[in-house]
């Protein structure tokens, strides 16, 4: 559990259900994570409310009697945002906001917020600004009133505070414009990819908060900002590597997240072109996080929508030095023993004979086994750079491993 440490930080609620498909473990670990999303946001859960339900309630999401359990518990404890674990449709969020008369969000909102926070460059920002501006646009009917009773904090970023007085038509000529500038901004963008050359192209590439930036610092000695929250890298970053004398470009690209917005996927296209012209992939997955294989086919799943699936991959399980196994007494007969009990050896023999050698087992924090993952790593380059140039292959004798940091 994220401790409330700063009184600054806005006090929320977060709501769920558990359906037929979503049980009650699988709609605990989407809170956990909504809760994580609400801490980098700037929020502070002071409690969960999730329902039993075939499906979410057309009007307000959850029953009646739940939705009356919540408006009270924000009337008795000073809350000040009511944050849904789904994205709801703008008669949800017009319902909702009457009967709990605070800020209402769903999990894209505030998604969508986060990236408002994070984005550095004006195209990071532009892209941001397109994603807010369509989802906006079918919920324009409903926000006004809400939002001119809610000003700033979570959710309240970008355009949501400067299109308050606008309507469907402004919008929509706003969107047409961030899209000519997008564009604008994609041919220069791909320029530049088509200056550096014909230099090997490497992307790092996983679920947000795994570690992707940590590897970036240590593998090519640079700064990349790095952060325990969510989405601390927005903006793609591109840097140099030189392993021996053979040179290769290294990419790291925005985390992906369970339940990410499509307008987010659409938007952030030309960030995502990194990943598409790469000529491998590194999977980086955290190993100590309980749900890390659904983190695995989440990533997955986006790679495949952007076209990227079947491009060579090796899985980079980090964060060994924080892994540690369900403990299971051996005169335990009751307890069935499941995955969460498995040490590291036996994920390393589960994941060795899915994927051979293209599954590494590292800490990039604690630089353990970072010699494997380099020599690895080069030998992929090296291999692709052979194919691409085969008269140049003497020109890349074997590398003493040893001598590196």
């Amino acid at each position: 559990m994220i401790e409330e440490k700063d009184i600054s930080l806005e006090r929320a609620v977060l709501i769920g259900v558990i359906t037929k498909d979503q049980n009650e473990e699988k709609s605990r670990e989407y809170l956990d994570e909504l809760e994580f999303l609400t801490y980098t946001a700037g929020g502070y859960a002071i409690k969960r409310f999730t329902q039993k339900m075939d499906m979410p309630n057309p009007k307000t999401f959850i029953g009646t009697g739940k939705m009356e359990d919540v408006r009270q518990f924000i009337e008795d404890n000073d809350i000040s945002t009511a944050i849904f674990d789904d994205e709801l449709s703008s008669a949800q969020e017009r319902n909702i906001s009457k009967i709990l008369n605070v800020k209402v969000l769903d999990r894209t909102n505030l998604i969508l917020d986060i990236f408002a926070q994070r984005a550095q460059t004006s195209y990071a920002r532009t892209q941001v600004e397109l994603a807010q501006c369509e989802y906006l646009l079918p919920r324009l009917r409903g926000m006004w009133t809400h939002l001119e009773r809610q000003k700033g904090g979570i959710g309240m970023r970008g355009p949501g505070e400067t299109e308050i007085e606008t309507d469907r038509r402004i919008v929509r000529d706003k969107i047409a414009l961030l899209k000519a500038r997008i564009k604008t901004i994609d041919k220069q963008m791909a320029i530049q990819r088509g200056n550096r050359g014909k230099m090997v192209r490497v992307a790092l590439v996983g679920y947000t908060n795994v570690g992707k930036s940590t590897l970036m610092n240590v593998v090519s000695k640079s700064d990349v900002f790095a952060e325990n929250k969510l989405f601390a890298t927005l903006d793609t970053t591109v840097r140099k590597v030189v392993i021996q004398n053979l040179p290769f470009l290294l990419s790291d690209t925005v985390g992906f997240i369970r339940k990410l917005p499509t307008q987010l996927v659409d938007s952030f296209k030309s960030t995502l072109d990194e990943v598409r012209e790469a000529d491998l992939l590194l999977h980086v997955v955290d190993i100590s996080h309980p749900n890390f294989e659904e983190h695995i086919a989440s990533v997955e799943k986006i790679l495949g929508e952007i076209k990227s699936g079947d491009k060579p991959t090796i899985m980079v399980f980090n964060k060994i030095d924080a892994y540690t196994a369900e403990p299971l007494e051996e005169d335990d007969l009751e307890t069935e023993r499941t995955a969460k009990h498995y040490s590291l050896e036996e994920w390393k023999s589960t994941w060795m004979s899915k994927v051979g050698n293209n599954a590494l087992f590292i800490s990039a924090l604690n630089k353990k086994n970072l010699e494997d993952f380099k020599k690895r790593v080069y030998d992929e380059v090296r291999d692709i750079h052979v194919t691409r140039f085969p008269y140049n292959e003497f020109l890349y004798p074997d590398y003493n491993y040893e001598d590196m940091e």
